[in-house]
Parts: C-alpha cells; sequence; structure tokens
C-alpha cells in the first residue's frame, strides 16, 4: 500500500526536539527525509541523556525514526555543492536553527529560490516578528512566552511548566501541518513558499481557551467555573486554577484508594449536568439531585468545592481503575491519572501502534512513540533511526556522483 507522502522528499537540517518532531511525522506519513549532520558528531541529542555509554540515546532515536542521515562539512566548498544539489532535487527544507543561521551558511531565500523555485523552505523559531525574534527559545521558555505556564499550578504557588512538550513538540505538529499545506498550494500555484512556526505562537495556539477566559474576566470580573469563585479575588490576568477542567463542566483530579503510597493512585472526575443524577445515585447523595442547592449547574458552581469533597469520599474507597469501571457504566466522564509505567505497559496503546517497540543495532530493543495520527490507506511502520552517516553514500549515489567521486569528497572532508 502506497503512504501519503510518497515522492516528497525532505531535506532535513534540524536538531533537537522540535524540528525532528515535525520532520518525523513527515516520514511516517512517507516522506522521505535525510538528515543533514556534522561529520563526527551529528544531532547534539544523539549524546544527551544517555543511558548506554557510546549509543545513541533514546532522546535522539525516539525523534528520528524513519530517517536517512548524511554526514556534510556545509563549511566546506565542495560540501557546499552537494547541498546545493539537495536542495536542487528536495521538495522541502526544514530547519530550526538559531535565527539567521540559514543565512550566514550562504543559503538564503533567494539563493534557494534561485536553485529550486518549488523549494518550500519551512522553520521552527522561538518568536515571529517583534521584539524578540532574535533570540533563542527552549520548551520552558516557550512555555512560558506562550500563557501555558502563567495559567497553570494552584493559585497559592508559582507559575508551573507542564511536562507535555507544548513547546517543542507542539510546535512541531504546527509545522508539519504548514509543510502539508503548502505543498497542496504548489501542486496548483507551482512555486514554493516559506512557512514560519514560532514556537511561543504554537504554545497561544493551544492555551486559546485562556486567551478567551482573559477576555470574559475582563468583561466580568468573575469566572465562575474556576475555584477562586465565589471566595477568591480575581485579579486583572487570568489566575491559575489548579485542576479545574477549563470549560462548562467542571472536574477536578480525587484520590482514590492507595493514594497514600501510589503517587498516581487518582482519578479526574468531572460532573458533567446530563449525568448530575446518576452522580449522586453512585456516591449515596441521591438527595442532591433535587435540592435547590444541588439541583442545577448555576446553583452547584459556589459548593464546587464542598461537590468534589463528598466524591472524593467516595473514589478514595476504590482504585482507580474499580472507580473507571463503575463510573463509565453510568456515563459520568472520568479517566484515570496514568503513569508512564502504567501507560507503556497497556497492551492496547501497543495493538494501535502508538506505543511501539523497535530494535536497533546498537541499542537493543526499546520502547517509542508510535504515530498518533492513523490514516486507512496509508499505515505507518516505524522503522529504527539512523546512525550517524549511514546514508551518506548510498544518498551520494541518487545525486549522480560516482563511487570514486564520493571517494575524493570524503578525502577532501566534504562528507
Amino acid at each position: 500500500m502506497s503512504k501519503a507522502l510518497d515522492g516528497v522528499r525532505i531535506l532535513d537540517f534540524t536538531h533537537v526536539q522540535s524540528g525532528p518532531t515535525c520532520t518525523q511525522l513527515l516520514a511516517w506519513f512517507g516522506a522521505d527525509v535525510i538528515k543533514v549532520e556534522r561529520a563526527g558528531a551529528g544531532d547534539i541529542t544523539r549524546e544527551q541523556l544517555r543511558d548506554i555509554p557510546d549509543v545513541d540515546s533514546l532522546y535522539f532515536t525516539m525523534l528520528n525514526h524513519n530517517k536517512r542521515s548524511v554526514t556534510i562539512d556545509t563549511k566546506n566548498p565542495e560540501g557546499k555543492q552537494v547541498l546545493e544539489a539537495l536542495i536542487q532535487k528536495c521538495d522541502v527544507l526544514v530547519e530550526n536553527f538559531a535565527p539567521g543561521a540559514l543565512d550566514r551558511m550562504g543559503f538564503t531565500w533567494e539563493r534557494i529560490q534561485e536553485l529550486n523555485p518549488r523549494m518550500i523552505v519551512a522553520s521552527v523559531k522561538g518568536f515571529g516578528p517583534g521584539p524578540y525574534e532574535d533570540c533563542k527559545v527552549y520548551e520552558n521558555v516557550a512555555q512560558c512566552a506562550g500563557g501555558a505556564a502563567s495559567t497553570t499550578g494552584f493559585d497559592d504557588g508559582p507559575p508551573v511548566v507542564t511536562g507535555a512538550q507544548i513547546g517543542d513538540s507542539g510546535t512541531g505538529l504546527h509545522l508539519a501541518l504548514g509543510i502539508v499545506t503548502a505543498l497542496y498550494q504548489r501542486t496548483h500555484s507551482g512555486r514554493g513558499q516559506r512557512v514560519l512556526a514560532a514556537m511561543q505562537d504554537g504554545v497561544l495556539n493551544l492555551c486559546r481557551v485562556k486567551l478567551r477566559d482573559q477576555q470574559r474576566l475582563e468583561r466580568t470580573g468573575v469566572m465562575k467555573e474556576y475555584p477562586q469563585y465565589p471566595n477568591g479575588e480575581f485579579g486583572k490576568a487570568v489566575p491559575r486554577a489548579g485542576n479545574a477542567s477549563g470549560g462548562g463542566q467542571p472536574g477536578w483530579i480525587l484520590k482514590c484508594k492507595g493514594w497514600e503510597t501510589d503517587p498516581n493512585a487518582y482519578i479526574y472526575f468531572i460532573t458533567q449536568a446530563p449525568v448530575w443524577a446518576r452522580i449522586c445515585n453512585v456516591i449515596g447523595k441521591e438527595e442532591w439531585a433535587t435540592d435547590p442547592d444541588y439541583a442545577t449547574p448555576a446553583a452547584r458552581l459556589p459548593h464546587l468545592k464542598d461537590i468534589f469533597a463528598e466524591i472524593e469520599r467516595w473514589t478514595m474507597t476504590k482504585t482507580k481503575f474499580e472507580a473507571m469501571q463503575i463510573l463509565n457504566k453510568y456515563d459520568i466522564p472520568c479517566g484515570p491519572i496514568l503513569s508512564m509505567k502504567e501507560i507503556a505497559e497497556e497492551p492496547s496503546l501497543r495493538k494501535t501502534g502508538t506505543i511501539v517497540e523497535v530494535d536497533h543495532p546498537t541499542r537493543g530493543k526499546y520502547l517509542t512513540v508510535g504515530n498518533p495520527i492513523k490514516l486507512s490507506d496509508s499505515p505507518t511502520e516505524v522503522t529504527r533511526s539512523p546512525l550517524l552517516g549511514e546514508h551518506t553514500d548510498e544518498v551520494m549515489a541518487e545525486l549522480g556522483y560516482s563511487p570514486e567521486q564520493v571517494s575524493a569528497l570524503r578525502t577532501a572532508g566534504a562528507i
């Protein structure tokens, strides 16, 4: 069966996480991703956070599946010629260098257009045009600048970053969509274009409900679904809301049986209005279904802390999985707090390819995240990440270089 992006060739100048997330996703959809790395060193994450000496780290392997690796010295004149040949043969160039780095290499947008007018140049940057556009950005900086940290955590504590890599991987996902969109436009325009995904923009896009709440707060001065209501005070900016759901259906994380020794013995419980009577029956508070102080969503808002405390008295008598089984019978929305160990061992995630076991020639077998997007006509096969420079000779031959020319370029240090 063919792949969705068969025939698309990606020149991958990315490193660390944001760019590799993007190009790995494109590779999973069938694009031929050629990762350009520094000879002798490669992507810095090959050696970061190593758990096995002198072996590519999990940080690298889990972000670079299904790619080919070539090593080129971009400062060598003959190495630059190889890059020019690659630009002429590829459809998309993806980079997440510091601002201006590609220009300093001699590959400005204008130069790339001269070599290949159909080339799409896609970039991850920390910020878009503005006062900070020349600043370098990492994951947690993006979370802070994009509005996530100021709205995460509890109101009596400091801002908190999330364990989800919404700055790096989140921006990589945004960039992948931009690339596919530009490829589609090229089918009728015939032209390449530049695609930019700024990390601040990507995080803000994922925080849109908080921008919604900022405007609501400015208009009304209060947000009744936040835990600060009715006794807390609201300032001028959206506050941290703990584990509140952020939507029209109040939710909270509650203790389950075993919480004293298991840090993940918790469940997320949502008091959805249509099933309120069932919630009351399950927790043994049948009278709340008709009590004027509890019967309607508006009436319940001032009492949410008391309501969740009562529900927690019930959840603490059940394991999170027992509670799930009971609550799902009544269509009560809830979800267990799953640890990474539980997720790694979940058979259903293996079956769907969300968790995949991969065999590596030096590392051996390891688990990785598979393609989160499933296409019925383009199934994903996750293959191992490349060894440093593993495909240099192969790619050079595809560019038309003879074995003798490849040998000469290697002697000259160009590859």
